[in-house]
């Protein structure tokens, strides 16, 4: 007899689809729990749909951790000390396998329902960042960065005037770039979330603006809040600094990049590799930046600085400041190495769309894993953004209902007056 957690994730009926886990599981003993598990296990293991697959693991989840550790699981057992470093080292299939034989050998436990839980959990996240990188991966013009594992291999070229010092000062030129933040007229109820938004793309519309920002003083004026700088530096290092953090790091080889633990600067390191100046593809790679500066800066014993700043909001503002803050610095990457057409003004169409699949793809390299309405900032004025379903040449075709990028229609002045605009950007007040 099938599960009724099976029906639920499985059911087309959305009476059935959309109910809680709560709505089976509370009151339920532990032995009636671990029967769900096992069912469950089972079904996410032969499930090929993304939508179920990621629902039954956070299923499993919330089972574990809020049913069988707290009260569920009356046992002894402890973590096997390969499971605990499997978890560590995110290998969390094998963790799992770990886990569910010491709890079909000994028996189960608090202990190892909340391993298995932080398992479920971590599997299931991983598993959406696994098909955002598919998602992305399949654009043309970022396939390349998948496929290069080894400085030998990389393509990118920093642009030319970027490399020559200044005659009298010997300091390299300053590229920068500047983006406004999104402000939503209308919520989607978090139906942009990428995970809700390819299961149902039909309901994920938002409307919103992007936005200059000036905090109330005499002689102020609205300006971009996100700035990003690039430029070549002296040393055969990366050096990452966030002004509005007030932290600065070096880095030496391209393992550091992808350690995003060690310090505060997780989001310039997804902007580094999500632009493809550390491509995603030399994740394990052990080799130093100076092999791959080199190549990139065509003279040995140089470097890159990439710094980030953030002008007057404060944490919480709910402006979508990470995301844009991560568009501007794939941007400003982008431009320094020819992989958009322009050093200056505005980003092409099929630009900002390469811009917006990274910085979802450096979203989720980084933990955070936004909506994809949060780079709406790449976008000027105001635009629709709505879910599109997936067609047979979407790489989500068959894995999910919708694509993982959605629609931007920016709306011209035939849709929205300068005199709606005017009112609008006169009614709205920041606080």
């Amino acid at each position: 007899m099938t599960s009724r957690l099976i029906e639920i994730i499985a059911s087309s009926d959305p009476s059935l689809r959309n109910q809680p886990l709560e709505a089976v599981c509370a009151g339920l003993p532990g032995s009636e729990l671990l029967a769900h598990c096992e069912e469950l296990e089972q079904f996410r293991r032969r499930e090929d749909n993304l939508y179920r697959r990621v629902r039954s693991l956070f299923f499993l989840y919330a089972i574990h951790r809020f049913h069988l550790a707290v009260g569920g699981a009356q046992g002894r057992a402890l973590i096997p000390y390969e499971a605990y470093e499997s978890l560590l080292e995110r290998r969390f299939e094998e963790a799992i396998r770990l886990l569910l034989k010491t709890q079909a050998e000994c028996g189960p436990s608090p202990a190892l329902s909340s391993a298995l839980a932080a398992a479920y959990r971590s599997l299931g996240l991983q598993t959406l960042a696994d098909q955002v990188r598919r998602s992305v991966r399949s654009a043309a013009g970022n396939r390349w960065m998948f496929r290069t594992g080894h400085p030998a291999d990389y393509p990118l070229r920093l642009r030319p005037e970027l490399t020559r010092p200044d005659p009298e000062t010997g300091l390299f030129p300053v590229l920068r770039e500047t983006t406004p933040v999104r402000m939503d007229l209308s919520h989607s109820g978090w139906s942009d979330i990428f995970f809700l938004g390819m299961d149902f793309p039909e309901g994920a519309r938002v409307l919103n603006v992007s936005v200059d920002l000036t905090v109330r003083r005499p002689g102020a004026s609205p300006k971009p809040p996100v700035e990003s700088y690039l430029r070549v530096i002296d040393e055969p290092v990366l050096r990452l600094t966030s002004v509005d953090l007030g932290a600065t790091v070096d880095l030496h080889s391209i393992a550091e990049v992808f350690d995003f633990a060690r310090d505060y600067l997780g989001l310039l390191k997804a902007a580094v590799i999500a632009a493809g100046i550390v491509p995603p593809g030399m994740e394990g790679a052990t080799r130093p930046l100076s092999d791959l500066f080199a190549t990139l800066l065509g003279s040995a014993g140089l470097g890159l600085e990439l710094v980030s700043k953030v002008n007057d909001i404060p944490k919480g503002s709910r402006l979508a400041v990470s995301t844009n803050l991560l568009s501007c610095l794939i941007a400003v990457c982008m431009r320094a190495t020819s992989q958009a057409a322009a050093l200056t003004g505005p980003l092409q169409e099929e630009e900002r769309r390469v811009v917006a699949a990274r910085a979802i793809l450096g979203e989720w390299l980084g933990g955070s894993g936004g909506g994809w309405q949060d780079s709406g900032g790449v976008w000027p004025g105001i635009k629709l953004i709505e879910g599109v379903a997936a067609g047979a040449s979407d790489p989500e075709f068959g894995v999910s209902r919708g694509r993982l990028l959605p629609r931007h229609t920016v709306w011209t002045e035939a849709d929205v007056s300068q005199q709606v605009r005017e009112r609008l950007q006169r009614s709205l007040v920041l606080v």
